[in-house]
């Protein structure tokens, strides 16, 4: 999907990685939504969304909860796996469709009313800039595309390195270049809050938020 890649790490395989990642049950992970996504998708009028990078699945399913109907993608097996499975459990499998891709190489079918990209960061190299910028094209008009970083590390995350440079807002917004005629920046800021990890512990971190919109017909 180009070169415009961000992650450096190569020799290993991305989706092994991931596959390890989301290996075992994330039973805390997959009843609820991220905040900033929560706080955003309660003022919208449900529709079609697109999930990039869905991983244990909380935020499709928190969707899909509110009437969504929701395309989960990850490069994970493992990941897709249980979201299908827990999608079947609480009787939303009906909204909730699930594909494993690698979005280094491709992209979903199909426009979108929302699409979600949560923490869409990797070691691995990926054309991110690239893949945003189709996601945009893939809004149906009025659509937003909700792209949440990390703005710091919790000290539970796998990217622990002090030298990672966390792109703001606005630096992403600038990457994707996208015509301001058809596009509009909705939201660009960088909020704190407190943060709860997979085995309870709490931090202060900083959520980098971007929300485009995709002009009306």
């Amino acid at each position: 999907m180009g070169q415009d890649s961000t992650g450096t790490t190569t020799g290993v395989d991305a989706a092994r990685f991931w596959d390890e990642l989301y290996r075992d049950p994330r039973p805390a992970q997959t009843g609820r939504a991220n905040p900033v996504l929560a706080e955003i998708a309660r003022g919208l009028t449900p529709g079609t969304a697109l999930d990039l990078g869905c991983g244990a699945g909380g935020d499709a399913l928190w969707l899909a909860g509110r009437g969504w109907r929701v395309t989960a993608v990850d490069i994970s097996a493992n990941a897709v796996r249980r979201l299908a499975e827990n999608a079947q459990a609480r009787g939303l499998h009906a909204m909730v469709s699930v594909e494993c891709v690698d979005l280094a190489e491709d992209f979903p079918a199909g426009s979108f009313d929302l699409v979600s990209a949560q923490y869409f960061q990797t070691p691995f190299a990926l054309p991110r800039a690239l893949v945003l910028r189709t996601a945009a094209h893939a809004l149906r008009p009025g659509g937003r595309l909700v792209v949440v970083d990390h703005g710091s590390a919790a000290p539970w995350t796998w990217n622990q390195d002090p030298g990672t440079h966390y792109p703001t807002p606005d630096e992403v917004s600038a990457e994707l270049a996208l015509d301001p005629a058809r596009w509009r920046v909705e939201r660009a800021d960088m909020p704190r809050r407190r943060a709860t990890g997979p085995g309870g512990q709490t931090a202060t971190v900083v959520d980098n938020v971007l929300v485009i919109r995709r002009a009306a017909a």
